[in-house]
């Protein structure tokens, strides 16, 4: 397959292109190197996928409407990883203006230009956010959404939505995938793994909210890459898809092991959760494994002790 990869000097979009080039694929990505996060990480991602021949770096930012098409021009791409977006929950809380332009706009502008180059399919991701509040568990695909709890869901379901609409009119393949909180090598500075990790390492002092009686449903990177690849690979017309591991883990205990990895005890503050995080949140991943063959195999244990390999070599060696 011809793919193009937009984030691709992100966390998941990074460990996607690495995986799709080793299978022999070839990759085009799209980032804007923006600074959410040390652009410094972004630029190093973007040079272990350079040192593939198969692979074009684009430094295209999603709301430039005639460069992303010239990108799709180009490409003669199979399919579409949609990755890009700004990201996180609490970040997005002040920033609505912003999250509507980049990943409402810039997502618009990714679904035309591939519908005027005739690229047949999109992968998108969105977020296991979108479901709010719901009170069924585990999540499923069928609950009802219109409630999310901060801009950046909201966002996310507006991309869903598109991608209906331009299935709807145009005929465009276009999946959904719901990603349940993850985790593992490249992982973000501003997500928990590694503000615990990184806290812990230097003495600092992190919040874990309701002293840490909630559940999030953890998932591996490599697991995730897998359902992604998937779905590029298995065009389903119009489908919103959760990937998660289907086991919620207490985030109190998911505090100790990272605790028993680096050999030192935490230091936290317990505030109250805000009003943007849910209790729980749980995937139902039988749609995965119906329709994709997805089967997250990764438990918790193993894939921190890989994060914490990977932050040890980035870091600490």
């Amino acid at each position: 397959m011809r793919v193009l990869v937009t984030g691709a000097a992100g966390f998941i979009g990074s460990n996607l292109a690495e995986t799709l080039l080793k299978q022999g694929h070839t990759v085009a990505g799209l980032d804007n190197f923006n600074d959410y996060y040390d652009p410094a990480r972004k630029r190093a991602n973007g040079a272990v996928l350079s040192a593939f021949e198969r692979f074009e770096m684009h430094e295209i930012d999603l709301r430039d409407e005639a460069g992303v098409n010239a990108v799709f021009a180009a490409g003669r791409f199979d399919a579409v990883a949609h990755l890009a977006a700004m990201a996180g929950v609490r970040y997005s809380i002040p920033r609505a203006p912003l999250y509507t332009d980049v990943n409402i706009r810039g997502t618009v502008n990714v679904l035309e230009a591939a519908r005027i180059n005739g690229v047949p399919h999109v992968v998108f991701a969105s977020t296991s956010s979108v479901y709010g509040a719901t009170k069924r568990l585990p999540f499923r695909e069928d609950d009802p959404l219109g409630k999310p709890l901060a801009s950046y869901p909201a966002s996310k379901i507006a991309g869903e939505l598109m991608g209906y609409t331009y299935h709807n009119l145009f005929d465009l393949s276009f999946t959904a995938l719901r990603f349940f909180s993850v985790y593992g090598e490249r992982g973000r500075p501003d997500m928990m793994p590694f503000i615990i990790t990184d806290s812990i390492v230097n003495d600092q002092v992190f919040k874990l909210f309701d002293a840490g009686e909630m559940f999030r449903d953890w998932t591996y990177v490599g697991d995730i890459v897998k359902g992604v690849i998937c779905a590029l690979e298995r065009p389903l017309g119009y489908e919103q898809i959760n990937l998660g591991r289907g086991q919620p883990v207490r985030m109190a205990d998911f505090v100790e092991l990272i605790e028993q990895l680096v050999g030192k005890r935490a230091m936290m503050e317990t505030p109250p959760a805000p009003a943007s995080e849910p209790k729980t949140t749980y995937a139902d991943v039988t749609k995965a494994r119906e329709l994709l063959g997805y089967d997250p195999c990764v438990t918790v244990e193993e894939g921190l002790a890989r994060f914490w390999a990977w932050y040890q070599a980035a870091f600490l060696s």
